[in-house]
């Protein structure tokens, strides 16, 4: 297993090399580099960038009136972060109320690794009965990994004083979004995990980093405990006994950036890159993702949508029409709503990369053009996707 590189720390102090590497990934991290050959139309971000978006969960999508009861509470309100199953992660920080019942217990009493925002996630305690025993986050990449890539991955954390520590903790890579309605364990196989049992002393956070090689195209980066409490070790906090039977962490500043040497993404067949366009063709774009139930693009959507801004440039008499679609969840009338909302906003980007609004059209279907049943979680993201049309020539 990788190497666990574990610095204690007090809330406001950080040692030097850490200082300047963090400084080196905030200056660079908002650069998108566009540097291949010009028969390439891949995008590819600097080895410094921090693939992940809002790492330290200092932008919300709407604001926060309380504790979460269930995960898409947690998911309507953190920016681009969204709970994979019903379970409720914790957001700590300005305007978040937490219950005086569980602030007595020690909730949310320790300051921000960075910002002002910070999460929390019970991890253990399924066999002590404890609800929403598995808590996890998913988070959209700015762009998918790379198989055969070595990324190198950071967090801070935390720990409830008086809860259990735990080993295990760990980032897993789907390929497409995770949408469970129940509270359930996520019995995968993390990219990165730390064997150790993780124990912080009380009010301080802990530097945890390693290395993993990608093994496929990961689109989304979920944090959590992938194991039973059986297959998980656990220890009392120390040095008192532990007053809980679960485990709960607080975690701040992730960071997944590229460590050298760089590998290019493979081109598939059906990339845009490579598509001869006729009247009348319909493509699906993909990776094409907004936060949740929102009209916003997640950075990821910029990587597909920027090979269409180069299409568009090759075909300058090319017009489209941006078709939006959902699946059946919801009223209808929302549904066509929203759709409409999320091809505005393709347009919108289009626009802004100089491509002329008198090419571009739009048009929100709803769910009355399903590609798949909606009975199934894996036909309804199907359904909801965005494509578009060749209008003319």
């Amino acid at each position: 297993m990788h190497e666990l590189q574990r610095t204690a720390m007090q809330s406001h102090s950080l040692t030097f090399v850490h200082i300047i590497i963090r400084a080196i990934c905030s200056l660079l991290c908002w650069l998108y580099i566009y540097a291949l050959p010009h028969n390439s139309t891949a995008q590819v971000l600097d080895t410094f960038t921090n693939l992940i978006p809002n790492a330290s969960f200092e932008q919300l999508a709407n604001p926060p009136i309380g504790w979460f009861i269930n995960g898409r509470a947690f998911s309507r309100v953190v920016k681009y972060w969204t709970s994979p199953t019903g379970a409720s992660p914790d957001l700590y920080g300005p305007g978040v109320v937490v219950p005086h019942a569980w602030t007595a217990k020690g909730f949310g009493q320790i300051s921000p690794a960075d910002g002002q925002f910070f999460i929390g996630l019970t991890l253990y305690g399924c066999r002590g009965g404890k609800p929403h025993c598995r808590e996890y986050v998913q988070v959209p990449l700015k762009e998918p990994l790379v198989a055969g890539q070595t990324y190198a991955f950071s967090v801070k954390i935390a720990a409830l004083p008086g809860a259990l520590r735990i080993n295990r903790i760990g980032v897993w890579f789907s390929k497409v979004p995770i949408q469970i309605k129940d509270v359930v364990l996520l019995h995968e196989s993390p990219y990165w995990q730390c064997e150790q049992i993780i124990d912080p002393r009380p009010g301080q956070w802990l530097s945890l980093s390693g290395q993993f090689t990608a093994r496929e195209d990961g689109r989304f980066l979920i944090l959590g405990n992938f194991f039973t409490d059986a297959e998980t070790q656990v220890q009392t906090a120390a040095p008192a006994p532990s007053t809980f039977a679960f485990a709960y962490y607080y975690f701040d500043a992730l960071s997944l950036c590229k460590v050298p040497p760089i590998i290019d993404a493979p081109i598939p067949d059906d990339d845009l890159s490579k598509l001869e366009p006729k009247v009348g063709m319909v493509v699906t774009l993909k990776d094409i993702y907004f936060d949740f139930d929102e009209y916003e693009l997640v950075p990821l959507a910029f990587v597909e949508l920027e090979k269409l801004v180069r299409l568009l440039q090759r075909y300058p008499r090319m017009a489209i029409e941006i078709r939006g679609h959902t699946d059946s969840i919801g009223p209808e009338n929302y549904n066509r709503y929203l759709s409409r909302k999320r091809a505005k906003a393709v347009v919108h980007y289009l626009m802004k990369r100089g491509i002329d609004p008198r090419r571009l059209y739009y048009k929100g279907l709803g769910e009355v053009y399903p590609i798949d049943t909606n009975e199934t979680e894996e036909g309804r993201r199907r359904n909801r996707r965005v494509e578009f049309v060749i209008l003319r020539m």
